[in-house]
């Protein structure tokens, strides 16, 4: 969050989710890399090519700023693979701001974004699996004849309510990891219970429910969202990408933003209190107490074998347990 204050602009932004279909799930485990970089690609050439277009924004060759971000689970850790896009409303000519044609908050149909998103996905995934296998593309003329007939999702959210909800979602959702130490719930025998919310039920959707999987089943799930060495997960773009940082003070100067002084940054916990009326350090659960530092800790390298023995001065094996961590 502290690291893209800095970055936000004073305008509406948008989230909107490009989900894979599912049948696509069986090629992303031989493939993740390719898989990976054809949606990463398809998705950004997509949002930029439709930014670009003056029906859009009232003008041609206009520059964006978003940032993607990338999630493969479900809260069933099944394969889930899906893009979250954090856009601004608008795009950069120039040295000139323009806002969306439809509405301030809006950007684009999501109907005519998915049909071009689909097709440069196919094209650009095509191309991808050529160079990780020498047959080329891994899947039958009939599958992709179903898949050109299937209608791929891609949806926009209620527009973010302001700079500080991007920041804070970002922030919330960049690092998290296919589940939680909260949503664990019990460890019996060979057996994990994990909660997780309902999906696709009918009155049951956004439910929590209990889930109970063996031991060996669980890791398998867990093990599937790690990601192929050296990828990024999160990736920016048009005004937000390191090189546009020139066309980004433009971006900022045509909307009358005030210039940082970079003596006096603001810090996120300030700015969530201006901004959005958070007070961050207020306890979350009795909404009384105030959170504080007790301890700042160092991260490990490798964490300790948990069926690792030791022996105490007894003789008798006990298992090894990783210091506890502590916290605010």
């Amino acid at each position: 969050m502290q690291a893209r204050i800095a970055q936000v602009l004073d305008v509406p932004y948008t989230h909107l989710v490009f989900a894979l279909p599912h049948e696509f799930n069986a090629l992303y485990r031989l493939h993740p890399r390719a898989v990976i970089e054809a949606l990463f690609a398809s998705v950004q050439h997509s949002l930029s090519e439709f930014a670009a277009q003056a029906r859009w924004m009232g003008v041609s060759g206009g520059q964006a700023a978003f940032t993607l971000v990338l999630h493969t689970w479900n809260q069933e850790l099944g394969l889930h693979i899906h893009l979250h896009a954090i856009m601004a409303c608008g795009v950069l000519d120039q040295d000139l701001w323009h806002t969306p044609l439809r509405k301030p908050d809006y950007l684009f149909p999501t109907r005519a974004l998915s049909q071009v998103w689909r097709a440069k996905f196919m094209a650009q995934l095509r191309q991808t699996t050529q160079a990780a296998e020498p047959t080329g593309w891994l899947m039958s003329s009939q599958q992709r004849q179903a898949l050109w007939k299937k209608d791929w999702v891609v949806y926009a959210k209620t527009p973010l309510g302001g700079a500080a909800q991007v920041l804070q979602y970002l922030s919330r959702y960049t690092h998290r990891s296919a589940i939680g130490n909260e949503r664990i719930l019990a460890l019996q025998g060979d057996e994990v219970t994990f909660s997780a919310r309902a999906l696709g039920k009918a009155g049951e959707q956004g439910k929590k429910r209990r889930l109970r999987l063996p031991g060996p089943e669980f890791v398998g799930r867990f093990l599937q969202h790690i990601l192929p060495t050296g990828l990024k997960r999160i990736r920016h773009y048009g005004l937000l990408a390191n090189p546009n940082a020139k066309k980004l003070a433009l971006a900022k100067a045509a909307l009358h933003m005030p210039t940082p002084n970079p003596v006096a940054q603001e810090n996120a916990q300030d700015f969530m209190a201006r901004v959005a009326q958070i007070d961050a350090s207020q306890c979350p659960a009795c909404e009384l107490g105030r959170l504080r530092v007790v301890q700042t800790c160092q991260g490990q390298k490798r964490l300790p074998d948990p069926l690792a023995a030791r022996h105490t001065g007894t003789g008798k094996p006990q298992q090894s347990r990783a210091p506890a961590a502590q916290g605010p």
